[in-house]
């Protein structure tokens, strides 16, 4: 029969886990050393924040004997009786205050020692990565990667064919009274610059609001926007599935809005949609909407608003 050890009234296999008894009663004893230090630090403060009262309770009343001549017997017999009252109500709330402490630290001892133990590592085994910790990891390396293609494309806008394009653009801007005003181009730089239109037509529609309001209209208006929605890896039109995939993705991430979901907004916010006709040469043609005295240019890498020059 295999000899077993007895530790603390616990019987284990010795051949098993005897190489691990000092690691778990060291541990053991820090934690509950720890706890009592805890335990004394606020019975400790406790105590002296009740002597500190005290005193300010004794120098109250002398304030009120004080008050009160020894001739008036009449006052004096109700000053007696008030003090006798405030000495008892804050007696009766001390010992209810060091009641609750006491059983609150039971409690917490009892929940401290069981985290901890559990805590205790018997084996040089790796930390458990929780999936709450994985789906961050994964969520931080994404953005990252967002910021990186945003990066490449700014840098990319300074020196190419956009760049070129932009200056003709505020050539003729400039004749129309318009200038540009830049919008970060975060992945939501198209439903920012509609927000701020819109607010100038008093209607306060968040960003949020927009990305849910594009995703409900295109769901309700599958026929229309299905066939131009292909995967990128197939050349296929999207699958039902990979549309309601792509709409979820408007509502729950910084995906980037193109021609269809700004065709959406002008649909559902009744935008006025203008090319002016000195610009019908440029690249960007299909990216250029006019809302009343507004341009709004939107591309890949940059969103900027066009306004009237004060």
């Amino acid at each position: 029969m295999e000899p077993r050890v007895r530790v603390e009234g616990w019987k284990v296999p010795s051949s098993r886990w005897c190489r691990f008894f000092p690691a778990l009663v060291l541990g053991y004893l820090v934690v509950m050393e720890a706890v009592l230090t805890e335990e004394l630090d606020e019975e400790e403060q406790l105590v002296r924040r009740h002597r500190k009262e005290k005193k300010e309770l004794q120098a109250k009343i002398q304030g009120m004997k004080n008050a009160v001549p020894k001739n008036d017997k009449k006052r004096r017999k109700q000053l007696t009786e008030d003090v006798a009252k405030l000495e008892k109500e804050m007696e009766q709330k001390h010992r209810e205050e060091l009641e609750q402490l006491k059983l609150t630290i039971k409690e917490n001892k009892i929940d401290s020692v069981a985290v901890n133990i559990s805590n205790l590592v018997l084996e040089n085994q790796p930390p458990r990565i929780s999936k709450a910790q994985k789906r961050r990891e994964k969520k931080a390396a994404l953005e990252k990667e967002r910021e990186e293609r945003i990066a490449e494309a700014e840098i990319e806008n300074l020196t190419g064919a956009r760049h070129v394009e932009s200056e003709k653009l505020a050539q003729i801007l400039a004749a129309r009274q318009l200038e540009i005003k830049q919008i970060p181009s975060d992945g939501h730089c198209m439903y920012r610059a509609v927000e701020d239109q819109l607010k100038e037509k008093n209607c306060a529609l968040t960003v949020v609001a927009l990305r849910s309001q594009t995703a409900e209209y295109m769901q309700s208006h599958v026929d229309d926007f299905l066939p131009f929605l292909t995967n990128p890896n197939t050349g296929d039109m999207y699958t039902p599935e990979e549309f309601q995939k792509y709409c979820y993705d408007i509502v729950n991430t910084a995906a980037w809005g193109g021609q269809l979901e700004l065709t959406t907004l002008n649909l559902g916010n009744n935008l006025l949609e203008e090319v002016p006709e000195e610009m019908k040469y440029l690249v960007s043609l299909k990216n250029l909407h006019l809302s009343g005295n507004r341009i709004c240019r939107f591309s890949p890498g940059a969103c900027g608003k066009l306004v009237n020059k004060e």
